[in-house]
């Protein structure tokens, strides 16, 4: 008999098992010493609940709004690249996944499923993320086909204008498709799961790319454009223009202090992240959840404030919400549950957190996410 999936860290080990070294490293590693990557988790496990008693838990719910969206819970399925070669055809899944249950799919401008393809295997909209390149042009036409498919938000990246370095992704030789050498193959043949689901896709290069560029044919020639495409001009100017042509609801991610809390204000979006990244880019920068307490602090109610990076339970996003969240975004926990069992892995995955969820605030004697504050928090003045 199988182990039970209980927890998010059982769905990480069944993805280890499950899908080739080089993409889960890609998924599941930091930048350079990857300090800020484990600070991320670390960090939450170091924030204390304070349990109540005799307190009427009934009638709970944890169902609220993003962007005036209504959601089951406050959490989003964040912009993950490569999410395809986790699992064959990973963008519909983790979406498909994400629409039934009643939370939030973003899709990465560096998705293996493509904008058009993601929408026609759905029936509700989407969010897109988008990574801003030196060709304005396409950028333009991309936000365009995001506007077309029906998208709902777009998610602009700040904190990418250059790539970190992530050594094992230099390790493995990271590429997509793999390139056939001996160490792959070897490795590819110990996964034969994953090795049928991708013979039985075509969906294998970048979907929002390849077609879609001129001279964008192949992924030798994709490799050499996205190394010279990641524009490391990009200012708030840039976020005015952006804005303006998207028109529609807008989230900007990578925030990580108050000086840039402050000019995301200023830009009239809707909300933004409090994000390093999942510790990818910036190594030694603090964890998402240390940083959170001082933008909701500057931004003062004037718009939503959601964090990502090391979310891997329901009480992490409860300890999010009591620190000033309004809303929460995972990476890697979906990623972990659709390398483990595909679409069924991510629906576990929210089953999980809405749980862990549901039951911390009960114990911590509240109903709904709108009592969720800091006197939910133990500290050595709450004795």
């Amino acid at each position: 008999m199988s182990r039970p999936i209980t927890c998010i860290e059982d769905l990480r080990r069944l993805h280890e098992a499950r899908v080739p070294r080089m993409f889960y490293d890609y998924a599941d590693s930091g930048s350079w010493t990857e300090s800020t990557y484990r600070a991320n988790e670390a960090d939450f496990a170091r924030i204390l609940l304070k349990q109540r008693v005799a307190v009427d838990m009934a009638e709970r719910s944890i169902a609220t709004e993003m962007v005036g969206e209504r959601v089951r819970m406050p959490v989003a399925l964040a912009p993950t690249g490569l999410t395809g070669m986790q699992h064959a055809d990973g963008e519909i899944l983790a979406a498909r996944a994400a629409q039934r249950w009643g939370v939030p799919f973003t899709l990465s401008t560096m998705s293996i499923c493509s904008i058009e393809e993601v929408a026609a295997a759905t029936t509700r909209p989407f969010w897109f993320q988008l990574y801003v390149m030196r060709d304005r042009d396409f950028i333009g036409r991309l936000i365009d086909r995001a506007k077309a498919a029906g998208c709902s938000a777009l998610v602009l990246t700040l904190d990418l204008q250059i790539l970190g370095q992530r050594h094992k992704d230099l390790i493995n030789g990271l590429s997509t498709p793999p390139k056939l050498t001996l160490r792959n193959l070897l490795n590819m043949a110990m996964h034969p799961r994953w090795c049928l689901g991708m013979l039985g896709t075509q969906r294998r290069q970048f979907g929002n790319i390849v077609g879609h560029v001129q001279g964008i044919s192949n992924m030798s020639s994709l490799s050499a454009w996205s190394a010279e495409q990641l524009d490391p001009t990009l200012n708030w100017d840039d976020v005015a223009w952006i804005r303006e042509r998207w028109g529609g609801k807008l989230i900007l991610k990578g925030i990580m202090c108050a000086e840039d809390a402050e000019l995301a204000v200023a830009t009239g979006a809707d909300a933004l992240v409090v994000s390093n990244h999942g510790g990818r880019q910036l190594d030694g920068a603090p964890s998402s959840i240390a940083v959170l307490p001082e933008v909701v602090e500057t931004v003062d109610g004037r718009m939503e404030v959601w964090v990502d990076g090391g979310i891997r339970s329901g009480q992490d996003v409860f300890k999010a919400l009591a620190l000033g969240a309004t809303g929460t975004m995972i990476g890697r926990a979906f990623l972990y549950g659709l390398g483990a069992m595909g679409e069924a892995g991510v629906t576990r995955c929210l089953d999980l957190i809405a749980n862990e969820l549901d039951l911390t605030m009960a114990f911590c004697g509240l109903r709904g996410l709108d009592e969720v504050d800091g006197q939910a928090l133990w500290t050595p003045d709450t004795r």
